[in-house]
């Protein structure tokens, strides 16, 4: 009788050695000179075993070093019926797979049930060392009886549940990949990166569970997901929600002209620009024509006068003083509800905040200051707060019930999160959020606003009203430039209470609980 085939973990990639008899495992195998033995991919760990096992193959599996954990909570909430039909299907899919629910729609608390419902060691990676830390404060509620780690912002834990941030799970990957049965990867859109993706490449977890608003990017790489983590197995939108898990609300565009000399000056620079991509044959319809568009403008001296027109006439229509005298009217006619602003620019940031008078948090507000900014805007001392895209993901933002957007990308994941800021129901009772999109008619932000809402052209009669719950109001306006610029907060509570332990799972028992 031959020796039994021992599988263990190698620095991110798994060693099958002595060849065991059958046939499936050669499907993942990699004959490897170096060290005269078969290397596998990690990933690669639950099918190998299930293969060795469907041919009842003999082997010692000294790969894993995951271990069951007793996940006890403490803290308790009765799940929405989307997050219960999320786990379920989740667990259908064997536990691995991705899960798409729009900003304040409860994912950190779905989380936490996959991990009751899958008690083993767990990591959970996310972007910033913001969430890294609102993660870490959440789980050290929700499992008291479990040690909770970090690693990254100088802390290097190996504990049962770890938080890390992406860039240091990637570093820590070849060491990590044995060590968790489940990795739940927040805002997973941020995985699909030639450095990230090893972290799920280097790993055996056989369950993986991904969360995001806004899977989808543009290079196209979110399609890696479905080999990385699993495929989708779960997405609801905004407007699916509004009502229950979420507040209802609706989406108001404003248009507002410019004004006789803004118009002039705007299309001016527009022509300036637009002659050069013409006589260029440059298309600003795509990624690859934006790209070529920069790098004809380093090349000659009209590119870098097209350059400075297009950036001069950007800053017209994000900036015209008519939006000013909007905000003016918003600011009033929703006293004294709490009123997020956002705008593209931080000059635009800084504007608003010396003129309104309002606290304003951007990239350059140090974390500390930021910090109190937005405990004073949660305790209701700040009425109102103007931001940039610090506060579109990985900041915990106090729930407001009106976001206004004075300017902004075509990012679809930026407008997700910016309206997922106003959804929060807290314990107000029949809430009604608004989200304002301010723009300047007959500009370039009318194509801007289309791409980040992901509505393809369509003729004007059809796009200027659709109205209802969810949908947007095409609404016209220059401000009537009101003194009374003011907004304030509700406050929300929520209700906690404890349950005994699941019942503890096997490895491999994908039943459901």
């Amino acid at each position: 009788m031959g020796r039994i085939a021992k599988l263990t973990f190698n620095r991110g990639t798994l060693i099958l050695h002595p060849p065991p008899r059958g046939k499936a495992w050669m499907d993942f195998a990699t004959w490897d000179d170096r060290i005269e033995k078969f290397r596998i991919k990690a990933i690669e760990y639950r099918r190998l075993v299930e293969a060795l096992q469907a041919e009842k193959t003999d082997f010692v599996d000294e790969a894993k070093e995951f271990y069951p954990v007793e996940m006890i909570p403490g803290l308790v909430m009765e799940p929405y019926p989307h997050q219960s039909e999320a786990l379920k299907a989740w667990k259908l899919a064997k536990r691995q797979g991705v899960v798409v629910l729009p900003t304040a729609a409860g994912k950190t608390y779905l989380a936490q049930l996959a991990m009751e419902s899958t008690p083993r060691t767990t990591l959970i990676v996310v972007p910033t060392l913001d969430l890294m830390h609102q993660w870490y404060a959440h789980l050290e509620a929700a499992f008291p009886d479990v040690q909770v780690g970090l690693l990254g912002g100088g802390s290097r834990d190996r504990t049962p549940i770890l938080v890390s941030t992406y860039d240091s799970a990637a570093i820590h990957a070849e060491t990590l990949g044995n060590q968790y049965a489940l990795i739940i990867f927040d805002e997973c859109h941020h995985l699909p990166t030639d450095f990230n993706k090893v972290i799920a490449e280097f790993s055996i977890a056989p369950y993986r569970l991904g969360l995001s608003a806004t899977p989808e990017r543009t290079d196209g790489k979110h399609s890696d997901l479905n080999y990385l983590i699993g495929r989708e197995v779960y997405r609801k939108r905004a407007e699916d929600l509004a009502g229950k898990a979420l507040a209802e609300h609706k989406i108001v565009q404003i248009k507002v002209k410019l004004s006789q000399k803004e118009r002039e000056k705007y299309n001016e620079l527009m022509q300036t620009r637009n002659n050069f991509l013409k006589d260029s044959k440059i298309s600003l319809g795509s990624i690859q024509g934006w790209q070529r568009f920069v790098q004809m403008s380093a090349r000659s001296q009209s590119g870098r006068r097209a350059m400075l027109a297009h950036r001069e006439a950007k800053e017209i229509a994000l900036g015209t003083d008519g939006k000013i005298r909007i905000l003016a009217d918003l600011l009033a006619k929703h006293y004294p509800e709490r009123v997020l602003i956002f705008t593209a620019d931080n000059t635009t940031v800084y504007r608003i905040s010396n003129e309104f008078l309002i606290p304003a948090i951007t990239h350059q507000t140090p974390v500390k200051e930021r910090h109190a900014i937005l405990t004073k805007f949660k305790e209701g001392e700040y009425k109102s707060l103007v931001a940039s895209h610090v506060l579109n993901e990985g900041v915990d933002v106090p729930a407001a019930s009106i976001a206004i957007i004075l300017s902004g990308t075509g990012s679809a994941r930026e407008y997700i999160q910016r309206l997922g800021r106003v959804l929060r129901k807290g314990n107000v009772k029949n809430k009604q959020a608004i989200l304002y999109e301010v723009i300047a008619e007959n500009t370039s932000e009318e194509r801007t606003s289309e791409r980040r809402r992901g509505v393809e052209r369509e003729p004007q009669k059809d796009r200027e009203r659709r109205d209802g719950t969810g949908n947007l109001q095409v609404v016209y306006g220059n401000g009537s430039g009101r003194k009374s610029y003011k907004a304030a907060e509700k406050k929300s509570n929520s209700k906690y209470k404890t349950r005994k332990s699941p019942k503890q799972m096997n490895i491999w028992d994908e039943s459901e609980e």
